[in-house]
């Protein structure tokens, strides 16, 4: 046989669960077509002698929606392994659109994913309204990672009603337009629907993003949409199962009940593992199950944290005397700090300045907890605290921050206290729940906030390598197969011949994260956040090497993955 590619002397994990073999995988166009003793040559071949070879990674919770405009490599997802991305979650997509109303798709994202505005109007080239249009052109767009999409909530709301979409309940007519508009995204190749019911999500305005004003009735009469055509799935709106009110969480209760049993219509969410939230999330998901629906839980490996910078945002914006300094160029902020007196004054202030009360809402920075706060000095635990390195420096912990930014550059990140701390009993008994997927990355979002696409090497390189309570076999099974069934895509997932050749190829006793560092590659010279990883020989994608040694090859084999009843009368 004559190969295109052949991958040789790799420990092959096919994504069951089940121990590796020594074998080589053969590649002929985009498929697998032999794992086994290969004696041919590829046409190109890559060493994999020491190395594990995987499934390629799907994450199925990103908000990519906007950057595959702009960037075909798929960063930050592609560094860690991530072949396959599911976007359009929480109820925020960039269709349907209508031409003169594009600012409220804009109000939708903005503040609730820290999408930059600028960034959104230099880098989209609008001209579809409906979502089989937006599907169309994301289709041909150059990519190196496959895509699959999501009908937001959000988007449908503001198509079909426009600015009443932010004040209050829909109409009989409304309703109508989204169902039809639903039925037609689900038809073009839509995988499912997504909403959100979340505090944290918010506009620009303070103002509710367009799903939270929608009634349960209105939610439940669009997934109906989803039992009739037998197709798809409903990601978000559990949020009040957690609400701490009875009331709130009985409501929920029973439309997640009504949605998932009575009509049929997988629910998919995020799971975070608190130590009183996360095992009740668990009781729930089983609960369904036990009746007879099916509700999937997205989990985290390590918790949401933000992380904080002199580029980019830090707790003492707030403050008089920081506001003015923010505000300069950072090189005259550079200047100015490295005077030991100028940045003796702004520690006071810093340490001992009235912050305010935080809402709680989003990713936003918050009164300083310097014993939580950490120096983002390794891409793997442990990083020490802030109040420790003040300690060994014998200064305050705003001074430490101070300093330690005037000697890198400004480069330093911290790393602020996760948004909800992760009990690690409950983490491991959720990451290994068999209604659950490790995959919640937000990939594409809080661009200058977050950097989770590195949860897929975080948990290979802290929970497997460093912590051993995960096999790696099991830990290969929790990228691939699980996601792959979850979001139901029955050609990748498994090495096996004859499905699409997505493959990653990494040593386990050195894949990990490196540390982020702020980058103005966005279209209007925004920033973001990008996020390396240590350890990857080469990832795949249909057949071609996408990134080779760390360094992306430019090639862009990535597809948009349509959903079951795309190309169907």
């Amino acid at each position: 046989m004559a190969y295109d590619l052949v991958i040789r002397g790799g420990t092959v994990l096919d994504g069951t669960g089940l121990a590796g073999d020594r074998a080589d995988v053969g590649i002929v166009g985009d498929r697998i077509a032999t794992i086994g003793r290969i004696r041919e040559r590829g046409r190109e071949e890559i060493d994999a002698e020491g190395r594990v070879v995987t499934p390629g990674f799907i994450d199925g919770h990103t908000h990519l929606d906007a950057q595959v405009f702009w960037d075909p490599q798929g960063t930050n997802s592609c560094w860690h392994g991530v072949t396959t991305a599911v976007m359009g979650n929480c109820g925020f997509t960039l269709a349907p659109v209508h031409d003169d109303a594009r600012a409220l798709v804009v109000r939708n994202l903005e503040r609730a994913e820290d999408l930059d505005p600028d960034a959104l109007a230099a880098g989209i080239p609008w001209g579809w309204e409906d979502f089989a249009s937006y599907l169309d052109v994301v289709e041909g767009l150059p990519k190196s990672i496959h895509v699959a999409a999501q009908i937001g909530h959000s988007a449908l709301r503001t198509w079909a009603m426009g600015e009443r979409a932010f004040d209050g309940p829909a109409s009989e007519d409304d309703l109508a337009r989204m169902e039809g508009q639903l039925e037609a995204a689900i038809r073009a190749g839509a995988i499912g629907l997504t909403t959100s019911r979340s505090e944290h999500h918010e506009t620009s305005d303070d103002r509710p993003v367009a799903s939270r004003l929608a009634s349960w009735e209105e939610l439940h009469r669009l997934a109906a949409v989803l039992s009739r055509l037998g197709a798809g799935l409903l990601e978000g709106g559990t949020e009040g199962l957690l609400s701490g009110d009875p009331e709130t969480t009985r409501e929920t209760l029973h439309w997640m009940r009504r949605i998932a049993v009575e009509l049929g219509v997988p629910i998919t969410a995020g799971l975070i593992a608190t130590a009183t939230g996360g095992r009740r999330m668990l009781e729930h998901i089983d609960a369904l199950a036990a009746e007879g629906g099916r509700m999937i839980g997205q989990s985290h490996c390590r918790g949401i944290s933000v992380l904080l910078g002199f580029k980019t945002r830090l707790p003492f914006d707030v403050l008089p005397g920081w506001r003015e300094l923010r505000a300069e160029p950072i090189a005259a902020q550079k200047k100015r700090l490295a005077d030991p007196a100028y940045a003796e004054r702004l520690a006071a202030i810093a340490m001992e300045g009235d912050y305010g009360a935080w809402r709680g809402i989003g990713a936003m920075p918050r009164k300083p907890d310097f014993d939580g706060i950490r120096v983002y000095a390794k891409g793997l635990p442990p990083n020490p605290t802030v109040a420790e390195v003040a300690r060994a420096r014998g200064v305050s912990p705003a001074r430490a921050m101070i300093d330690l930014a005037v000697e890198q550059d400004f480069e330093t990140l911290f790393i602020q206290p996760s948004l909800y701390p992760q009990d690690e009993e409950v983490l491991l008994e959720v990451l290994r729940h068999p209604r659950t997927v490790m995959t919640f990355s937000d990939s594409g979002a809080h661009l200058s906030q977050i950097a989770d696409a590195s949860i897929h090497t975080y948990l290979l390189g802290h929970w497997v390598r460093d912590r051993g309570v995960l096999g790696l076999e099991e830990a290969v099974r929790m990228l691939t197969l699980e996601p792959a069934r979850a979001w139901g895509f029955g050609d990748r997932g498994l090495l096996r011949e004859g499905l699409l050749a997505d493959v990653n190829i990494f040593d386990p006793a050195t894949v990990g994260p490196a540390v982020p560092r702020v980058v103005d590659d966005l279209p209007a010279g925004r920033q973001r956040l990008e996020q390396r990883a240590h350890g990857f020989a080469a990832t795949v994608v249909a057949g071609e090497v996408t990134i080779r040694d760390g360094e992306p090859t430019g090639r862009r084999p990535g597809r948009l993955v349509r959903g079951r009843l795309a190309g169907r009368d």
